[in-house]
Order: C-alpha cells, then structure tokens, then sequence
C-alpha cells in the first residue's frame, strides 16, 4: 500500500511505502532537496493563500532529513518507526509555523520541533515509571550518557563536571544516574525455561497483602474507634459556636463555607476564619493530652 505525494514543481510522483520501514526510508531520501528559493516560494503560497500542497511539499522535501534524528535515538531501545513518526509531527508543526522571511532555512527552525516531539515520545515510553519529570531532570537524561566516560558509576569529580556543565546541582545528578541504571521489574514474572528460579525475585513474591489480616483490621478498628472518641470528647470543651463552625466546616458531607457561617452568626468570614483556627487548635491541645 502506497500514497502518492505529487511534488509540482519537481513534476515528480513520489511513492511512500506505509508498510515496510527500509521502503519508506529509501522514498524519504530519493525526494529531492529543495533550493532555498523553492522553499521560501512554498513558504510563501502556504502563509498567504493557506496552500496545502505547498505544506506537503515543504514536509516531504524534509522526511530525510527527520529519519537521520531519529537514528541518533536507536540506543533507547524504541522502534525507529515510532520516532520518524514522531519526528514526522514535529516537522509538520514547524512547516505550520514557519516564517519565510525570517533569513533561515526550514531544517535550522524544524529540527528543535522534531527533537521535541522525539524527546517528549522516548520519555513516555522509555520507561514504565517516569525517569524524568522535571526540566533539569529532561536535560540530564539525554546528557548523562553521552557525557559518561565509563560504564560504571560516575566519581564525585565526573559528577561535579557534569552538574557545572548542564547547569543543575551535583545531586540530581546523581539522582537521575540511579534512575538511568535501574530496570523495570515487572510484578509478577513467572519461571521460565532457562531460569527456573526467576519468579523468585519478583515483587510478587516478597510484597505482602496486609489488607485482609485479622489482627491489623482489630488494630485498626480500635485505632479508629479511639481516635473518634477522643475526638467526641474534645469538641465538647469547646463554646457552642466554635463546635458547630468546625463540624459546619469538617464534619458534614455537605460543608458549609466561611460566608455562609459569617451570615449565620453575622460576623465577618475573617472572624468566621479565626475561630475556626483557634478551634482545631484547642481540638489538638485536648486530644494529645
């Protein structure tokens, strides 16, 4: 199954194999490059007269240039399908926003939206759980083993270099080098062929289900019944108008606000604020004596 992309100002039909990788990736690269003047003529009919197949011809002349990123991101262990597809997006996302008239040509603007969207990709699927979720933590990630100079764990002075390099502290360094090293376990791995004794080191065969233990529900039964009680007790020092603001506030499905009491007891939401403070505040005193 193949689409056909007609490049008019090439004359040219450009077959694009949807089912086989090395197919398509020889198409991507028999597209002819465009000249900086056919490209700044396409940029221009897509601005002004919102032409399609400007953009189309923009993005396919471009498809080369995607699939060679993506071939610097095959040591994450994901499908270069995946990240060309990816890539594809950005691309097309840089088309739509490109300026002809800004004095660069496509590539320079384009790779920062491909990159993106291949980061943003390899983060969510590199791993089960997220190795990376703040920003100094996204730039380590894809620094950290390019920047290593040995497989074994990083010695104060490599991580200093690295974290006065990147710009982040020497500890978060060190965090994400943790991260990076560690692997996926899934939970509940049964015994294979070649090792019998895998399952072994599974969480499911050491983390426990305390849920339904008959001693930790007495406890916990108690713990409750003790806690309300204690509870019961403490609101009974307190004035009437203390005790019905906190069980208004905290101890009712349908909870009343600061205003609502305020007209209640005609005092302002500040007042209203205040004595609801002093009232846990005396509530904790009683119950921790």
């Amino acid at each position: 199954m193949t689409t056909d992309i007609i490049l008019k100002n090439q004359a040219l039909a450009v077959p694009l194999p949807t089912g086989n990788l090395d197919q398509y990736i020889r198409a991507a690269f028999s597209i002819p490059v465009l000249s900086a003047e056919e490209e700044h003529a396409l940029a221009l009919r897509l601005r002004t007269e919102n032409d399609l197949d400007a953009a189309a011809q923009l993005v396919m002349s471009h498809l080369r240039f995607v699939v060679r990123i993506a071939r610097g991101y095959n040591g994450y262990g994901l499908a270069l399908a995946d990240l060309i597809q990816e890539g594809n997006i950005g691309l097309m996302k840089a088309v739509k926003r490109f300026d002809p008239d800004a004095g660069v040509r496509l590539v320079s603007y384009a790779v920062h939206w491909v990159r993106a969207e291949m980061h943003e990709f390899i983060l969510r699927n590199w791993r089960i759980v997220k190795v990376a979720t703040t920003k100094a933590q996204r730039k380590l990630f894809f620094n950290l083993r390019s920047r290593k100079k040995r497989l074994g764990w990083m010695n104060q002075e490599e991580v200093n270099g690295i974290a006065e390099d990147l710009g982040v502290k020497p500890e978060v360094v060190l965090e994400m080098e943790s991260r990076l090293s560690g692997h996926d376990i899934g939970y509940d791995l049964s015994a294979t062929d070649d090792d019998e004794d895998s399952h072994h080191f599974a969480p499911a065969a050491y983390l426990t289900d305390e849920s339904n233990d008959p001693a930790l529900s007495v406890e916990q039964h108690d713990w409750n019944a003790t806690n309300t009680s204690s509870l019961i007790d403490a609101l009974k020092t307190l004035d009437e108008r203390s005790r019905i603001i906190l069980e208004e506030r905290w101890l009712t499905d349908e909870k009343s606000t600061l205003h609502e009491l305020a007209a209640r007891f005609d005092v302002s939401a500040e007042r209203i604020r205040q004595l609801e403070k002093n009232a846990i505040g005396k509530l904790k005193k009683t119950m921790q004596a």
